[in-house]
């Protein structure tokens, strides 16, 4: 077998399998469409999680090294009280984005 036919095996295996994962979701979707009360409460859990694990890392470590001094982690913190205080997303970023623009120039 050329590595050519290799390449294309495994691309298509790969899609294979994707469209496999996706598409049994869609065969159980119906059953899962009322889930227990603390599942619900752990799955409301996620999102915030996944975006916190994004986003902590470039305040605390822009460069690679822990910085609590530079610019970025000061304006992530005052967003984050602007984020409890008004629970509005489009007000936090607008906040956010304005001090890191404000705070770089500084």
């Amino acid at each position: 077998m050329t590595e050519t036919a290799r390449v294309w095996i495994t691309i298509v295996l790969a899609g294979a399998g994707t469209f496999l994962a996706r598409i049994s979701f869609l065969g159980v979707a119906h059953r899962m469409a009322d889930p227990p009360i603390y599942l619900q409460r752990v799955l409301r859990m996620i999102p915030p999680a996944a975006l916190a694990a994004l986003v902590l890392p470039s305040f605390v470590r822009p460069g690679g090294t822990f910085d609590l001094t530079q610019p970025r982690f000061f304006a992530g913190v005052i967003a984050t009280i602007v984020a409890f205080w008004t629970k509005n997303v489009l007000v936090t970023l607008a906040v956010g984005i304005t001090l890191v623009v404000l705070f770089e120039q500084l």
